[in-house]
């Protein structure tokens, strides 16, 4: 059963960047868009571990220093990554866009294919896993980025808002070797928003939504943070 909380809706045109974020279901999304509408998909969808909140930790702090003695911050529990995304879902992700780039790809009954993008978080940590895995339809290849995550990244990310939140140097990367310039960007959870501020920095135009109001509103806090500071550099 697909939800909706109310369409909101944020706009931003900044150098000929579009970025559109709405508070809606995915699918009502996807269904306004014509057939391979976008270049690329890039998405991390639940992958029905249950991995969403109660039992998880955040560090915030302002400080460049190292993680430890941080105050953990838990987040709620909100029961979203209990089930899988459904078959129509996958079928409609591929119907709109022409490419995909699928977190979490081996949780999901996905085309075999030789096409994967593993990253490694470069620690260790008994409660995080030390990697994740990205189905991709570009290339038949396998791709390895090392990039440091243990829930924060040193003098960059140290806040975050988002249990299963990624690096914005995550999705810069993920531009950077598969995507074109020009090309329109989908993101169908939206999550942190680290791929709307990844797009921002990098010229691309990006849709995308999130259906929890509460991670939308955090997400468009973050973001419109992150072009205040710019716009002070």
């Amino acid at each position: 059963m697909m939800y909706y909380f109310g369409l909101m809706i944020l706009l931003i045109l900044i150098y000929q960047v579009m970025i559109n974020i709405t508070n809606e279901d995915n699918m009502d999304l996807m269904s306004r868009y014509d057939d391979n509408h976008f270049e690329l998909a890039i998405v991390d969808p639940p992958y029905g571990i249950g991995w969403d909140g109660d039992n998880l930790e955040s560090y915030n702090s302002t400080s460049c220093e190292s993680w430890k003695g941080r105050k953990p911050k838990g987040y709620a529990k909100k029961n979203w990554d209990n089930e899988i995304p459904s078959k129509e879902y996958f079928i409609e992700l591929k119907r709109v866009s022409k490419n995909q780039i699928i977190w979490g790809g081996n949780y999901f009954n996905l085309k075999p294919t030789g096409g994967w993008i593993v990253w490694d978080k470069g620690v260790v940590m008994p409660t995080f896993s030390d990697g994740e895995m990205a189905w991709q339809s570009l290339t038949n290849s396998l791709k390895i980025i090392k990039l440091l995550w243990a829930g924060y990244r040193k003098c960059e990310e140290t806040n975050r808002i988002h249990p299963t939140q990624k690096p914005i140097k995550l999705y810069e990367w993920l531009l950077m070797n598969y995507a074109k310039k020009g090309d329109k960007i989908l993101d169908t959870h939206l999550g942190s928003g680290s791929i709307a501020i990844a797009c921002h920095n990098l010229s691309f135009d990006l849709t995308a939504c999130e259906l929890d109001k509460e991670y939308y509103e955090s997400a468009m806090k973050r973001i419109k943070q992150h072009q205040a500071q710019l716009r002070i550099i």
